[in-house]
């Protein structure tokens, strides 16, 4: 679900840049009053967990991968505009050092995860857990069903995003410029794998996180209870669960998160590429060519690679491509890479927290 470079126009990638930082702006005005030091690490550890999660490639038909995202878990204990933040985060630093999505497509993965699918969330998991006591299985069963609808919407709109390129952007000859596949391919090839394996990935991810929280730091659910039974405005609805949070819950999720990243190589396992995640050099290449026409409906690629996608591809070079680092097995790689991107996403949290705990501190009276 992670759009490179190349698959969307210009226009496309800016449309969705101008839909996206208006939400991103709303969130951190609404977040900003909330991280002080108790705050950041809960944001922290769900936005570094949306990232390392992302890592558990699961094999789809037709020979893809597709992965959870943690949606569900991540709205549900941090309401809808820190949801916002923290996956938008997590998306950036995999961008920028993994090379997993764009740099110019980056507005449409933050609108499509973080926006779309953090909303959907929240406002499926609010209307389900409504009234429900914090213990209640109801709310386990509303995270799981939240998670696993808002992924699918997710996937729907990267699909939309996809399938509208050869329609809206194409040579004179009618040749695809950008991503080759029109709606009625992209649509089934994103829907298909998510709507079954990932979207139960999403689903337990989500619900037997919000199990565990109920039994181990029912706290962190306390607010949200509090929301999701509430026609209060969405100030009041983020008005925090970081009343109430210290390190020491924090500690045990990071613990969990630590697992995670050990465990990461897990999503190695998993043959193949996501759809619509082939690089330019995948259109050239014979075995790759059937590889995208199996997972494509047998549909006939162009002649050859997308000109847009050529010229856009290699936008931005990654300085640690696909996880792996060359001078390390691949398993090792992929575990320090999680390790490392996980800990860059703490550290831009705790740092950003820092900042503007500092200057609270200096316009304070006294």
């Amino acid at each position: 679900m992670h759009i490179p470079d190349g698959y969307l126009s210009p226009a496309t990638c800016a449309a969705t840049y101008a839909a996206t930082l208006p939400f991103l702006a709303v969130a951190l005005h609404k977040v900003k009053q909330q991280l002080h030091t108790r705050m950041v690490p809960l944001l922290a550890v769900f936005s570094a967990f949306s990232f390392v999660v992302m890592m558990f490639n699961l094999p789809l038909p037709g020979g893809t991968t597709g992965h959870a995202v943690g949606l569900g878990i991540v709205a549900v204990v941090l309401g809808p505009w820190a949801g916002m933040l923290a996956i938008s985060i997590a998306l950036l630093i995999q961008a920028l050092f993994f090379g997993d999505g764009g740099i110019s497509t980056l507005g449409a993965n933050c609108l499509n995860m973080g926006v779309i699918g953090i909303g959907v969330a929240w406002l499926l998991y609010r209307a389900i857990a409504a009234n429900a006591s914090v213990d209640s299985p109801r709310r386990v069963v509303a995270a799981a069903l939240a998670g696993y609808v808002a992924i699918n919407v997710a996937a729907l709109a990267a699909s939309v995003e996809f399938g509208v390129q050869p329609l809206w952007f194409h040579t004179d000859a009618g040749v695809p410029l950008y991503a080759p596949y029109p709606l009625e391919i992209a649509i089934p090839a994103m829907l298909i794998g998510h709507l079954g394996l990932a979207g139960i990935a999403e689903a337990v991810v989500s619900g037997g996180l919000v199990s565990w929280l109920q039994r181990a730091e029912p706290e962190l659910l306390q607010s949200m209870a509090a929301a999701a039974s509430s026609d209060a405005n969405t100030d009041a609805d983020t008005d925090s669960p970081s009343a109430s949070v210290d390190w020491s819950p924090m500690r045990k999720l990071l613990g969990l998160l630590g697992v995670l990243m050990v465990l990461a190589p897990l999503g190695q396992l998993a043959s193949g590429t996501a759809w619509g995640e082939w690089g330019a050099e995948d259109f050239a290449d014979p075995q790759k060519r059937d590889e995208i026409a199996a997972a494509s409906r047998n549909d006939p690629l162009p002649a050859g690679t997308p000109e847009g996608l050529k010229q856009l591809g290699t936008l931005w070079n990654a300085p640690i491509p696909d996880y792996e680092i060359p001078f390390l097995p691949r398993t090792v790689g992929y575990a320090f890479s999680a390790m490392l991107g996980g800990g860059l996403t703490l550290l831009l949290w705790l740092g950003f927290g820092w900042v503007l705990g500092g200057r609270r501190r200096r316009s304070s009276p006294g």
